[in-house]
């Protein structure tokens, strides 16, 4: 489900932080995004519905419990990306060898 990479650039001097994205709507994040694309989508537009006051009352308990369960699945994401980083470790530089290309 992951969509096209993104091509690398160097980082400008100074620079701390990606430029904003825009938020992918929940067809686009189905379309062509990530899972966790899909659910951020998909939290928005349930929160925008539990908001919303012409919302049924009948509907809100169900789309309440909806919302905890997708932030509990990107939580669960953004955990185990930072459990996959932290067993990657640092990586050191080592001399560059122009003689061994």
């Amino acid at each position: 489900m992951a969509g096209p990479r993104k091509a690398l650039r160097v980082v400008a001097a100074g620079e701390t932080k990606p430029p904003p994205q825009k938020p992918k709507t929940v067809t686009e994040a189905a379309d062509m995004g990530t899972t966790r694309e899909l659910l951020v989508a998909m939290r928005s537009r349930i929160a925008k519905a539990v908001e919303d006051p012409n919302t049924p009352a009948r509907d809100l308990a169900a789309l309440t419990k909806r919302l905890t369960e997708v932030v509990r699945d990107i939580e669960a994401i953004d955990a185990r990306e930072g459990q996959e980083a932290e067993r990657a470790g640092p990586v050191s530089d080592e001399a560059f060898d122009a003689a061994a290309i």
